[in-house]
């Protein structure tokens, strides 16, 4: 179970995905499940299924400029919008 939320905790989302998205050298959008932050990827996380029309699927994160703390189960990060995120796993 993955969670990611902006520090204030005002927006963010939980689920059984953590995806990696950047882009190829042909603009195309590569995708990496179960990923962890890290430079210069977008991040997703939420649930792989669609919920219902009440609530969102997944939060995605703009690009990630810095890691601020990395630790086994949590990574801190800036994004290039300025927001910092905390991601963690739980097992």
């Amino acid at each position: 179970m993955y969670s990611l939320c902006k520090e204030d905790k005002s927006v963010g989302d939980s689920g059984g995905m953590s995806m990696a998205l950047s882009y190829d050298n042909d603009g195309k959008v590569k995708y990496e499940n179960d990923a962890r932050p890290r430079v210069g990827v977008y991040m997703r996380v939420g649930s792989v299924y669609a919920r219902t029309m009440q609530h969102q699927d997944w939060w995605q994160t703009n690009i990630i400029t810095e890691i601020v703390e990395d630790t086994e189960n949590y990574v801190k990060f800036k994004t290039a919008s300025g927001s910092i995120y905390e991601w963690k796993v739980s097992q």
